[in-house]
């Protein structure tokens, strides 16, 4: 009895370092995926979160709008993008009215039609000043929808077509299409307005042009033109 005692505890003391091991191995494992090393990795794995609009030392955005012509000035139909800096409220898109006027926040009605986009974010920054403190205005032109030019009579697509960059006569004559068979190419004129209100009659031989004569007639539309192919 006493001899199958010993090896009982012989063969127990065989397993007695295993086990020892195992147990404190146990415990670090526990302690890494719950201690304060664990909370650490977390929150070194945690994304920050995005907090919008908070970051005062940031300038407003300015996404690029179309290529504007040297001569742009805003128009009716022109949809504008308002960015005041640090004022949400007061930023936002807004399309000119037929009367050549927007309305903003605490500034109200205000005429936009006939100035640069940098000459009305000065004003829109004129005007704010009585409520906003030194308020930084820009004024970004997102869509030009105001400047056009018509083309009508013996064209395949008379209509109106949009003047967002150079456009020349025989540009606008190819965009409609070009002349019907009944056109007479030689007696097309340009109708146009200045500011003034006098209109004035540009005449074009469409002929002379694809001949290669007088390239000079081939002139930049202005928005407003008329063509008209008799």
């Amino acid at each position: 009895m006493e001899l199958k005692l010993r090896v009982m505890m012989t063969r127990s003391f065989r397993f007695l370092p295993a086990v020892i091991l195992a147990v404190v191995f146990a415990g670090m494992s526990s302690v890494h995926s719950s201690g304060p090393y664990a909370q650490s990795a977390a929150v070194q794995e945690e994304p920050p979160s995005a907090q919008p609009g908070l970051d005062d030392t940031s300038a407003p955005s300015d996404e690029a709008g179309p290529s504007l012509p040297p001569d742009y000035v805003v128009g009716p139909e022109d949809v504008l993008g308002i960015l005041v800096w640090r004022e949400p409220d007061m930023s936002g898109d807004v399309t000119v009215r037929s009367d050549g006027m927007i309305t903003l926040p605490l500034v109200g009605d205000l005429k936009a039609s006939g100035h640069r986009p940098e000459a009305l974010a000065g004003q829109i920054e004129t005007l704010s000043a009585e409520y906003l403190t030194e308020p930084n205005v820009t004024v970004i032109v997102r869509q030009i929808l105001s400047r056009k030019a018509f083309i009508t009579g013996e064209v395949n697509a008379p209509g109106v077509y949009p003047l967002s960059g150079p456009l020349t006569v025989m540009q606008l004559i190819a965009l409609a299409g070009g002349l019907t068979e009944f056109a007479d190419e030689q007696k097309i004129g340009i109708m146009r307005t200045d500011e003034a209100g006098q209109t004035t009659a540009i005449r074009f031989n469409y002929k002379w042009i694809r001949e290669g004569r007088n390239l000079e007639q081939n002139i930049l539309l202005k928005p407003g033109d008329t063509v008209v192919v008799p």
